[in-house]
């Protein structure tokens, strides 16, 4: 039996952001023959995002085009989705795994009284059944779940789900849903981001990480520099956020946020079990610490003892040595 799938193709700022690609990635590998793929976009300047969109296929996209989706509110959002929903009429709703979809994917869930399995990091389809691995305890173990009957909502965990590759010659419809504008119990005014750098830590294929070896707010700097110039972002252990050194929009861990890049570079992080939740699933991990007997290096893939106010500039000038020449 076809079914149709709906993918959430999250933006920011007008912008499609990378995940929304990989989520489409997972709608490929879900669906089956004779089943359409459907795209949902909302927000208030949206026409870069959806022109981005049109070449990765999908039967149609969906857009709702407010000025109360300018920034992200889960009631406006919630009525913009339910508005697609009562058209679209889907059987499965896919979200990345991001602050926004951590937050509306189970309110859709509730809506459509479907099950929801979250986090994906792998998705199998075994003879027309998807089958969703999932990390568990922190990433020491892994399940694998399936869907009994629908409907069902899915979150994809970033940097993990390959994107969706363009479509040569696709045929894909607009189609612009009315946004049924609710009353909404707060509005928000205006956004103040405090992240250093232009890519989204959740999303950098490479991060630049800090802890309390750093030693103070100055300390970060030789770490920004390296992950500007390999194009990464700059992450922090909690320890570093709790003495002050940076914001805790930056802290990695079991409390803060899970990131899954290509490379990780650890540097003056000793590598408590809450700092591991959310990093140790990162394809390459390279630990930067003066003490030897330090818990990440049983983590990491390369290890470098020594000061970090050594070894990161080292590292800065030998790369771009490689980069820039």
């Amino acid at each position: 039996m076809s079914k149709t799938i709906l993918v959430y193709a999250e933006t920011r700022d007008g912008k499609l952001r990378q995940v929304a690609l990989e989520t489409l990635g997972a709608a490929r590998l879900i669906a089956g023959d004779g089943d359409s793929i459907r795209i949902l976009v909302a927000g208030s300047n949206i026409t870069e995002a959806v022109s981005a969109l049109k070449p990765y296929g999908g039967e149609v996209i969906y857009t709702v085009e407010h000025d109360d989706l300018e920034h992200y509110n889960p009631d406006a959002y919630m009525a913009a989705i339910e508005a697609v929903l009562g058209v679209a009429k889907p059987d499965a709703v896919l979200f990345g795994h991001t602050a926004i979809g951590r937050d509306l994917a189970p309110l859709v869930a509730a809506s459509m009284n479907a099950g929801q399995i979250s986090d994906v990091t792998a998705i199998e389809n075994n003879g027309g059944e998807a089958v969703f691995t999932r990390p568990l305890y922190a990433g020491k173990a892994f399940e694998k779940r399936v869907f009994i009957d629908g409907p069902w909502v899915v979150t994809i965990r970033p940097n993990n789900i390959p994107a969706a590759e363009a479509v040569v010659g696709v045929d894909t419809s607009i189609e612009d849903v009315a946004f049924p504008a609710p009353s909404l119990r707060s509005v928000v005014k205006d956004v103040v981001r405090k992240t250093t750098g232009k890519i989204d830590l959740s999303e950098a294929k490479i991060v630049v990480s800090g802890g309390r070896g750093v030693k103070s707010a100055d300390g970060f700097k030789p770490l920004e520099e390296l992950a500007e110039l390999l194009g990464g972002a700059v992450g922090a252990s909690r320890g570093a956020c709790d003495a002050g050194y940076c914001d805790y929009a930056l802290q990695i861990g079991q409390t803060g946020k899970v990131v899954t890049p290509e490379i990780y570079i650890a540097c003056g992080i000793s590598g408590a079990i809450q700092h591991l939740a959310g990093m140790s699933q990162s394809r390459v991990i390279i630990a930067i610490n003066k003490d030897p007997e330090a818990p990440i290096f049983k983590v990491a893939d390369y290890g470098i003892v020594g000061d970090l106010f050594d070894i990161v500039p080292l590292l800065t000038q030998e790369f771009r040595k490689v980069l820039v020449s």
